[in-house]
């Protein structure tokens, strides 16, 4: 096959979406977690029996980082010595798409779930909107999960190197 289809520094863009995968959902999940943990700790001190209900955005902020592992660790194993560039720009659309998707989901969970384990601790009505909200901000994340795995199947392409 022509140089110009499988050249060979292709895999590095399979690598850099493998890497965006893990990398961009951790960032998110890390802060997620950690803004979500400063509303939790402050919340637990005017109302520690609340705690284990006030968990779920820290759980949820977690779990954005479960979808960059399982796309990283797809591109992972479709990267070869020689492969196509339109595979290895697939990998890397794939990898950025659950990466930053993963990132935003993770910081509007910090946000809402500082905020909304704060609330809970004044009025425990507010959980079921907190809940509803933070929903809404994982999905965002799983939509990015879908169009990551989405591209990496369409990676396989008929050209071989």
């Amino acid at each position: 096959m022509s140089d110009s289809l499988c050249p060979a520094y292709a895999p590095i863009f399979g690598v850099l979406g493998c890497t965006a995968a893990i990398v961009f959902t951790c960032f998110g999940a890390a802060y997620g977690t950690a803004k979500a943990g400063v509303g939790l700790s402050a919340m637990g001190v005017l109302r520690p029996d609340l705690v284990m209900k006030a968990i779920v955005p820290i759980v949820m902020a977690g779990i954005i980082g479960i979808y960059g592992l399982v796309v990283s660790v797809l591109i992972s194993d479709g990267l070869k010595q020689k492969m196509p560039l339109y595979t290895s720009f697939i990998q890397l659309g794939a990898g950025l798409s659950v990466g930053l998707a993963g990132l935003a989901a993770g910081f509007a969970i910090g946000v809402v779930g500082d905020a909304g384990v704060r609330a809970l601790a004044q009025q425990p009505r507010l959980f079921v909107g907190m809940i509803l909200i933070l929903i809404f901000a994982e999905v965002l994340g799983l939509y990015g999960l879908i169009v990551g795995l989405i591209l990496n199947t369409r990676g396989g392409s008929d050209v071989s190197c």
